[in-house]
């Protein structure tokens, strides 16, 4: 296998994996510089249909980012109660997405104080917790798939801070909502993550 095949099947590797991604902005990042590779090898081998689609691809892309990109996003936060029925309704829509992060999450888990962002009109994530004074030790930290960039949890906290809350603290993080605090500021503190707001 010479240079040039790795530089082929590099560049199928990333259009693949890109269709892993939560995130779309990710997606269509990974998914154009997969396919720019690919164009690229698509062109060395004479293969010119190939490298046509795949140039196709990598202009889809690039269009469907600066659209992404280009959207303000304007959002708000609302806080309801624990037994609120939107809410419930929420939590079930969401619930196998939200296992992927919280396994052990239920929908009967109790909490004291709840938070929906919202993004214009249309729910975005989801903040449960328990209140300790002015801590709040978080149950649930909730994001839909194209909203997964950390801007709705850097919204959320600075609204959290203006509602009283100074500290938040989240116990037995799974491996895969980890990276998601370390991202926010959260430091390990023994088996918890905490953050001061």
């Amino acid at each position: 296998m010479d240079i040039i095949e790795l530089i082929g099947y590099f560049g199928s590797f990333l259009v693949i994996v890109s269709m892993l991604m939560t995130s779309v902005v990710r997606l269509r990042i990974i998914n154009a510089i997969g396919s720019s590779i690919f164009t690229g090898y698509a062109l060395i081998i004479h293969s010119y249909p190939t490298a046509a689609m795949n140039f196709c691809l990598v202009l889809i892309n690039l269009f469907n980012l600066y659209k992404l990109l280009s959207n303000k996003v304007s959002y708000s936060v609302v806080e309801v109660s624990a037994d609120d029925s939107f809410l419930r309704h929420l939590l079930s829509a969401c619930e196998q997405d939200i296992k992927k992060f919280f396994p052990e999450f239920s929908r009967n888990v109790e909490f004291s104080r709840a938070f929906i962002v919202c993004n214009e009109s249309s729910p975005v994530g989801i903040l449960l917790g328990t209140a300790e004074g002015d801590s709040l030790r978080v149950k649930l930290d909730y994001a839909l798939p194209k909203f997964r960039d950390c801007s709705v949890g850097k919204y959320l906290y600075a609204h959290l801070a203006s509602a009283g809350i100074r500290h938040l603290r989240v116990a037995d993080a799974s491996s895969k909502h980890a990276p998601y605090l370390r991202a926010m500021g959260f430091i390990p503190d023994g088996t918890d993550f905490a953050k001061e707001l």
